[in-house]
């Protein structure tokens, strides 16, 4: 997914969690600090590594997870 460029996957790297490009700053981190009522600008000067677009595509990963379902197949 195009958008989503700066989000990573790898077995190697926390665990296999989704991470902001290959560091070990999961997703979850982000969008955590972010929930918890911290600003971009905090992260930002707490993490001088992150970008303003990782925190964005973080957000976005986040809801786009959030809105996936599961759908359950009839057994054969």
């Amino acid at each position: 997914m195009a958008q989503l460029n700066r989000i990573t996957q790898q077995p190697d790297i926390m665990g296999g969690k989704a991470c902001i490009r290959g560091m070990r700053v999961t997703v979850g981190m982000v969008v955590g600090q972010i929930g918890a009522g911290h600003s971009f600008d905090e992260l930002l000067a707490e993490y001088p590594y992150l970008e303003r677009e990782d925190i964005m595509q973080a957000l976005r990963y986040a809801a786009w997870r959030a809105e996936e379902r599961e759908v359950v197949l009839a057994n054969a």
